[in-house]
C-alpha cells in the first residue's frame, strides 16, 4: 500500500497545523486528497496537559479533519535549531511519504519553535530532492512541487487565502479537542492559549473571509509566484 500524500502539514507541536490550516485540511479531505500532518516534537514542556493526553487530543483532531496520517517525531520541544540529524530526520518523512505540497509554520511568529520548524522544513524539502543527499534510510529523492506557510500567532498580510465557509466548524471542533490546551480549568497555567485564542482565531478567518468575500477563509503565504489555475486555489 502507497504511503504517498497529496498534502502534507508539519508543525512544531500538536495543535499547529490545526490552528493555521484546519478548514483547508478538511476541505481537500472531504475532496478525497490523502494528507498527513508530521508533529516534530511531543510538546512535552507545555504548562498544560501531559505528553500522553496531548498525543490522545493530537489523534481525535486528526480524526475530526479526516486526514490520512498523523507522524510523531520525537525531537525534544524547544530544541528544534538547524541541526543536520533533525534535517534528515524531516528528509525521511518528505521521501517517505512523498506529498506534492508541504506547508510549514509561517517564519515570523512569536514562538521560536514556530519559527525554526518552518527554516527546518524549508532546508528538508530543499535535501529531500537532492539525489546524492543520504539519509539513514538510504530513500530515492523526492522533488516536492510547492511549500506553502500557514499562520498560527498573528496577523499577516497572505499571498492566497483559501474558502473555509464550509469547514469552519470542523476547524474549531479540531481545537476543541486539545481541551488541555484551549480550557481554562482548576489547577490549569494561565497562557496565551486560554484565554479566548480559539475565539480569535475564528476572527482571523473571518476577517480574512471578508477580504474576498465569502464567511471563512485561511491565509497562506508563499516564497514564489502562485499559479492561479493551480488546483489548491482554483475554484472549488
Amino acid at each position: 500500500m502507497s504511503k504517498q500524500l497529496d498534502f502534507l502539514a508539519i508543525g512544531a507541536h500538536p495543535d499547529d497545523v490545526e490552528i493555521g490550516m484546519g478548514g483547508t485540511i478538511a476541505k481537500y479531505s472531504q475532496k478525497g486528497l490523502k494528507i498527513g500532518i508530521c508533529d516534530l516534537t511531543k510538546a512535552e514542556l507545555s504548562s498544560n496537559g501531559t505528553v500522553l493526553t496531548r498525543q490522545k487530543e493530537a489523534k481525535l483532531a486528526g480524526e475530526i479533519l479526516g486526514i490520512t496520517e498523523r507522524i510523531q517525531l520525537s525531537i525534544p520541544d524547544r530544541g528544534l535549531y538547524l541541526s543536520d540529524s533533525i534535517i534528515k530526520e524531516i528528509v525521511e518523512i518528505i521521501r517517505t511519504y512523498k506529498p506534492r505540497v508541504v506547508f510549514a509554520p509561517y517564519f515570523k511568529d512569536r514562538h521560536p519553535d514556530h519559527g525554526n520548524c518552518s527554516r527546518l522544513v524549508e532546508e528538508a524539502v530543499f535535501s529531500a530532492g537532492i539525489k546524492n543527499y543520504q539519509d539513514s534510510q538510504g530513500l530515492p529523492a523526492h522533488r516536492v512541487q510547492h511549500v506553502y506557510f500557514y499562520m498560527i500567532n498573528g496577523f499577516h498580510k497572505p499571498n492566497f487565502v483559501i474558502d473555509i465557509s464550509d469547514t469552519i466548524e470542523t476547524k474549531l471542533n479540531s481545537l476543541r479537542a486539545y481541551d488541555s490546551q484551549f480550557e481554562k480549568v482548576e489547577g490549569s497555567a494561565d497562557t496565551p492559549l486560554t484565554n479566548g485564542y480559539i475565539e480569535a482565531v475564528e476572527s482571523r478567518e473571518r476577517i480574512y473571509g471578508k477580504e474576498v468575500g465569502v464567511m471563512f477563509a485561511e491565509g497562506f503565504l508563499s516564497r514564489k509566484p502562485i499559479l492561479l489555475s493551480n488546483d489548491l486555489i482554483g475554484d472549488a
